[in-house]
């Protein structure tokens, strides 16, 4: 179990294009349907939904491939 993260947290994580910072704006502990795909996410294994400082683009991450910015 990894670290946990709060709607609103300021987060950062790789992407493609380098690396990315948004804010949580959901936080999921049940699988849910993501751009046409299943995501699984548990209490145990939450995933979350963040916008991208830059673009507005939401990303859906677990909490494994997030770190904590200030």
């Amino acid at each position: 179990m990894g670290t946990k993260f709060s709607v609103g947290d300021h987060v950062s994580w790789n992407s493609e294009a380098g690396r990315v910072s948004g804010k949580i704006i959901k936080v999921h502990t049940a699988d849910f349907d993501y751009k046409g795909h299943t995501r699984r996410a548990s209490e145990d294994e939450p995933q979350y939904e963040i916008q991208s400082d830059k673009t507005d683009h939401i990303a859906a991450h677990k909490g494994s491939a997030l770190r904590k910015i200030d």
